[in-house]
């Protein structure tokens, strides 16, 4: 039997993620524009999940809505380098804007949840 409403762990969503940012990362190119652009792209898109984490285990209403708001910023930020990057490594372009697609919806879902709080 299939739900059509299936449950969205968020948690893992944004680890799943994190874990596509750092494979796609070490198909990039390594030159002197890239290896700026690859850190930067790593350390946003991976923090999402870990910035989530700390949501969930968030020590009052404030910490909560801190921590989302966190993870809003991350993502608009893997966003931004994932355009770039499409720049940098035009060969890549279509698995960066797969990517991007998904790092625009969890920017999405966490400016939902905060504007429901």
């Amino acid at each position: 039997m299939s739900d059509k409403n299936p449950k969205y762990d968020l948690e893992e969503r944004t680890a799943k993620f994190g874990e596509a940012i750092v494979l796609f990362a070490k198909k990039i190119p390594v030159n002197p524009v890239t290896s700026r652009i690859i850190p930067q792209l790593v350390g946003s898109g991976t923090s999402i999940g870990s910035n989530y984490c700390e949501a969930d285990d968030a020590e009052s209403g404030k910490d909560f809505v801190h921590k989302l708001c966190i993870c809003k910023k991350e993502a608009r930020e893997t966003k931004h380098w994932l355009r770039i990057l499409s720049v940098a490594a035009p060969e890549l372009k279509g698995e960066a804007r797969i990517l991007w697609k998904e790092a625009n919806e969890l920017n999405l879902i966490f400016n939902a949840i905060v504007k429901k709080i």
